[in-house]
């Protein structure tokens, strides 16, 4: 596909614009969610040993993510950013296709970890376009519009790999998320101008890419956001990795497990909304504070709580403690990334990557041992939601200090 010159923003839709960022960004949450009613399908077939190991179809994805992160950032800024994203979303379907067809469970690990590379191309080097054209609390503006439209991958998608399951067979999942990106990829290349003109292109070279690394690691606001976007993030990625085994088997919710998990996903797109609203009145670090201290407040409260009663609160009041939290967490997270970037206009791509790649790396590091400390209980799950979050609060407080007086 041909790779066009820069067009002044105002050359197409911003709707549209919105759209298909949300549609590129959203290929991670599509490959995680789509697919959680058929991890215990998954794991029986494949010869998984472990009744946990089923966790590691998600968060083998996340590694790869991780390490996918630290790359298509340099190579957007050197190549342009529909390049970076052709080649990546192209590796994201090879790994589907891997999945797709998987015998083996380390087999099916592998084509994980693959799609996981590919998906962190349009993870990260879409945020970067987004950061091409809009800055501060416009950005923040911009990614919560984003959040809010693919907010419904979560809320649709177990419903559709449920769906699925009672059709066909799990494998049909993964090749629907390859027509998925098959579908992005040529919206991309026939409607989507480039962002990154030629002469903000900078050289890709490890002494270039060092150096920028090193500016976003200097800098206390892009790197205490960065820590603080890990541990929030970390603590939804364990809740991620154990739902399927806390609503179906814990609460015996059987085919139920979507509808419970899409309420959840409301709440984090109703979150976004708000902050699309209010964060060009109060900034972003006004709301992101209050929202962490309600976080941190809501999971301390509820811990003693469900410590005391055994790990197993009634459903009802799991689901509106998680509502609560997932609402404060849809303030925090297109606050965080667009308060971290916001120093980094002049090297958006490394930033982006430096960025996504320490809170990823953060983020599989707290919600591995959550997970596999899961003892059909939700006691780690609620503990690691109440220690993230208030390492997250120590982070902001850390990057805040000396920022007084500044709008943001």
């Amino acid at each position: 596909m041909p790779v066009e010159e820069p067009s002044p923003p105002d050359s197409r839709s911003a709707a549209e614009f919105i759209a298909l960022v949300a549609l590129t960004t959203s290929l991670v949450a599509m490959s995680i969610d789509s697919m959680l009613p058929a991890l215990g399908d998954i794991a029986a077939e494949l010869g998984a040993g472990d009744p946990n190991d089923r966790q590691l179809v998600i968060t083998t994805f996340f590694a790869g993510l991780t390490a996918g992160l630290a790359f298509w950032g340099p190579v957007s800024d050197s190549t342009g950013r529909k390049r970076a994203l052709f080649a990546s979303i192209g590796l994201f379907i090879a790994g589907g296709l891997v999945c797709a067809t998987a015998t083996h469970f380390m087999t099916m690990l592998i084509g994980r970890g693959i799609q996981g590379v590919g998906a962190a191309g349009p993870r990260i080097v879409a945020v970067a376009m987004v950061r091409d054209l809009h800055a501060g609390r416009r950005m923040a503006r911009v990614m919560s519009f984003v959040t809010s439209a693919f907010i419904v991958v979560p809320v649709l998608a177990p419903s559709i790999g449920q769906a699925v399951l009672l059709i066909a067979h799990w494998r049909a999942i993964f090749f629907g998320l390859v027509a998925v990106a098959i579908i992005d990829l040529l919206w991309l290349g026939l409607r989507q101008p480039e962002t990154l003109p030629r002469a903000r292109r900078v050289r890709f070279s490890a002494r270039t890419i060092a150096r920028a690394a090193g500016e976003a690691f200097s800098s206390r606001v892009t790197f205490g956001y960065t820590l603080a976007n890990g541990f929030v993030f970390g603590a939804f990625m364990s809740y991620l990795g154990t739902s399927q085994q806390i609503f179906q088997e814990q609460y015996d919710l059987g085919r139920l497990f979507p509808v419970f998990f899409g309420l959840l996903a409301v709440a984090i797109g109703a979150a976004s909304l708000v902050n699309a609203r209010l964060v060009m009145r109060f900034g972003m670090r006004a709301l992101s504070k209050w929202a962490l201290r309600a976080d941190c407040a809501l999971s301390f409260g509820f811990l003693v709580i469900v410590w005391a009663i055994g790990g197993h609160p009634p459903l009802a009041a799991f689901m509106v403690y998680m509502s609560l939290c997932f609402f404060c967490n849809g303030l925090l997270f297109g606050n965080y990334n667009a308060r971290a970037m916001e120093p980094m206009g002049h090297i958006a791509g490394v930033a982006a990557a430096v960025i996504g790649s320490v809170s990823t790396t953060i983020s599989l590091a707290a919600a591995i041992p959550i997970g596999l400390a899961y003892d059909g209980t939700v006691i780690p799950l609620v503990a690691g939601f109440a220690l993230l979050g208030l390492a997250a609060l120590l982070a902001t407080e850390w990057a805040e200090r000396g920022q007084v007086g500044q709008v943001g």
